[in-house]
């Protein structure tokens, strides 16, 4: 389970590059639609989910060991 959201979340890291990246350009070019402005938020979401996973489990593994 872990391996596949540390997986998840490199792909979801591209993909949000990706849109913010097409967003500068659209900016660039003048004033872009706003389903593009909004386009990276998410995927930013899904980020912040699956660090936030990410990030405790070494602490949830501590407390585990722990408790047993």
């Amino acid at each position: 389970m872990s391996m596949r959201i540390r997986q998840f979340h490199r792909w979801i890291s591209i993909v949000f590059t990706l849109t913010v990246l097409a967003n500068f350009i659209a900016m660039a070019l003048g004033k872009p639609p706003m389903w593009l402005v909004y386009s990276p938020l998410p995927f930013l979401f899904l980020l912040l989910f699956t660090g936030l996973y990410m990030f405790f489990l070494p602490y949830a593994a501590k407390w585990r060991r722990v408790a047993a």
